[in-house]
């Protein structure tokens, strides 16, 4: 059990250099295949190496070591003679029969090896690596990896979630979501009444609560209440712990713990969003104080 512990400590410490060393492994096998690909030969490439083959023989100048290789002409442009010539055509029919004969080996790997080797990666990374080639781009865009991906980034609110459009649209949204979600704390910190207008959907059924246990109903109501809020209280910075976040078409809920700060003034938060018009609008706030455990077992017996 040490062992394995001391294992995991060491890789969570290195973990930027394994995510270098897997991006530039899966680079070079990608690099590897692309050379390797097959090549079919075509009666025009034929023709046209002939042609050049003659024309690079008559346009060379008489001389009298016509069978003698000369370095410093060919360094300075002059040409190849017959000797040259062959040898360099012996090199290319050399090169492309191993593109024939040649197998990707990326795609040789096991999917689930592949797969495995992706989960290393973070967001950025597997972006970067979809954007080297084809071949890249298709291991990357694998549902698998990003499944492993949003597990390992996200709290799955249910364990049955099955993404009608992937994973990885579904970790874009959900990232999306969490970001709008962060700049609602940041407009509270900021105390800007006009970036909190511009936040809530401007309908008459949006609902708000604040931690007084005060329910807000309908949009100009509940700007009213932030504007108290701003006027009577500092910018606060809270710290937001176990957020937990699902997604559907043109709904999302967030629910979160924030602590004012860590020894006290803890609250349970729930953000709800609606779609609207390409951006999300928030539609309902609610926020409680966090009950301690006695607190919890004497609400239950009154």
């Amino acid at each position: 059990m040490e062992i394995a512990y001391s294992l995991s400590i060491a890789l969570q410490s290195h973990q930027p250099l394994i995510t270098a060393i897997i991006i530039t492994l899966l680079s070079l096998l990608a690099v590897r295949s692309f050379f390797k690909r097959p090549h079919h030969k075509s009666n025009v490439t034929g023709t046209a190496t002939s042609s050049a083959k003659k024309q690079a023989r008559e346009a060379r100048p008489p001389s009298s070591c016509n069978h003698t290789s000369n370095s410093a002409a060919l360094l300075n442009g002059g040409a190849a003679g017959p000797a040259e010539e062959d040898m360099v055509m012996a090199d290319v029919s050399k090169a492309v029969a191993e593109m024939q004969s040649g197998a990707s080996m990326m795609e040789q790997l096991v999917p689930e090896i592949t797969t495995h080797a992706l989960s290393y990666l973070d967001y950025p990374s597997l972006c970067r690596l979809s954007m080297t080639n084809s071949l890249m781009r298709k291991a990357a865009n694998d549902d698998n990896a990003w499944k492993a991906l949003y597990h390992k980034d996200f709290t799955l609110e249910q364990d049955t979630v099955t993404p009608v459009n992937g994973w990885k649209a579904y970790y874009a949204a959900t990232r999306a979501i969490m970001n709008v979600n962060s700049e609602f704390f940041n407009i509270i910190k900021d105390r800007s009444l006009s970036a909190m207008s511009r936040f809530w959907l401007n309908a008459d059924y949006v609902k708000c609560i604040h931690a007084s246990g005060v329910l807000f109903s309908g949009f100009n109501a509940v700007i009213q209440s932030w504007q108290h809020a701003f006027n009577w209280e500092q910018g606060v910075d809270f710290q937001v712990r176990d957020v937990r976040a699902r997604v559907l078409t043109n709904m999302a809920w967030i629910t979160m713990k924030t602590y004012v700060d860590m020894d006290n003034g803890a609250f349970n938060m729930t953000n709800i969003f609606e779609f609207h018009n390409g951006r999300w609008y928030l539609v309902d706030h609610h926020c409680s104080e966090m009950l301690a455990d006695g607190d919890i077992g004497q609400q239950i017996v009154h």
